[in-house]
């Protein structure tokens, strides 16, 4: 059974989801060029080159350290690429964006200071177990607590700022479409940090398939939700509906 939940195909459409994902937001980076766009591009980068990595580790059943130390980083620092995309689209100052950038970039490079400057436990060193971080270490020792400061803060921002949309959508019956598609992302974002949490905690077996379902939500919430036009266009053509009638009324009066 644990073979089935530690599969290749796992991780592989996971980074194929990831990249696809991160290949639309880029895009839309390209033409709107705002800085969450750009975040947000960035940590779905990361989430699926560490996938890419899962894949080959299972599929050659071995991890190369190099490769190992590489994915550990952007495993975890990922979430808070995502959570810096979300502060500053939800921000009212790009200050407190900027801020957090700044916090992320620090704590990547004493989190790579740390992984490459650490022995790695050899017997740890299987594909399929270290996905949890095991191989440097215990969890409450660094430089393997370093994770804790992406995955707090970061699902923090990610998760936080997908209830305020619900709750900001929820009141405009035309962007439903829009709140229901951040329930979807809350739901991926709750999925992928339970996950990353009982990894963390040694708990390694489902990991991959939680992964693929939470890149899948998280790629379906972002289909779904598209972009304001689709709720400008509703609130205009209600608009359009009622003109003719108002207009009518003043000829209506000179009929009778």
């Amino acid at each position: 059974m644990q073979a089935f939940w530690s599969s290749w195909y796992w991780p592989l459409a996971t980074a194929i989801l990831g990249f696809v994902y991160a290949g639309l937001v880029f895009r839309q980076w390209l033409s709107r060029r705002k800085p969450h766009q750009l975040a947000w591009t960035v940590g779905l980068l990361m989430y699926a080159v560490a996938a890419a990595m899962e894949f080959y580790s299972e599929l050659t059943m071995s991890w190369d350290p190099t490769v190992y130390r590489f994915y550990i980083v952007l495993a975890a620092s990922m979430v808070g690429f995502l959570g810096l995309g979300t502060l500053y689209l939800m921000a009212k100052k790009r200050m407190w964006g900027h801020l957090y950038l700044a916090f992320n970039l620090v704590a990547i490079a004493v989190f790579l200071y740390g992984v490459f400057n650490t022995q790695l436990l050899a017997d740890q060193l299987v594909a399929g177990i270290t996905v949890g971080g095991k191989a440097l270490g215990s969890a409450t020792a660094f430089p393997r607590i370093m994770s804790l400061f992406f995955n707090i803060p970061g699902t923090i921002f990610l998760f936080g700022g997908a209830l305020l949309s619900i709750y900001r959508f929820s009141r405009k019956t035309e962007y439903a479409y829009r709140m229901w598609a951040n329930v979807i992302i809350a739901t991926g974002t709750i999925i992928i940090a339970g996950a990353g949490s009982m990894a963390r905690a040694g708990t390694t077996a489902g990991l991959y398939p939680a992964e693929m379902v939470a890149s899948a939500l998280l790629l379906w919430g972002f289909l779904k939700a598209g972009t304001l036009h689709k709720g400008v266009e509703t609130i205009k053509s209600k608009h359009v509906d009622r003109a003719p009638t108002l207009g009518a009324q003043p000829e209506d009066r000179e009929g009778d």
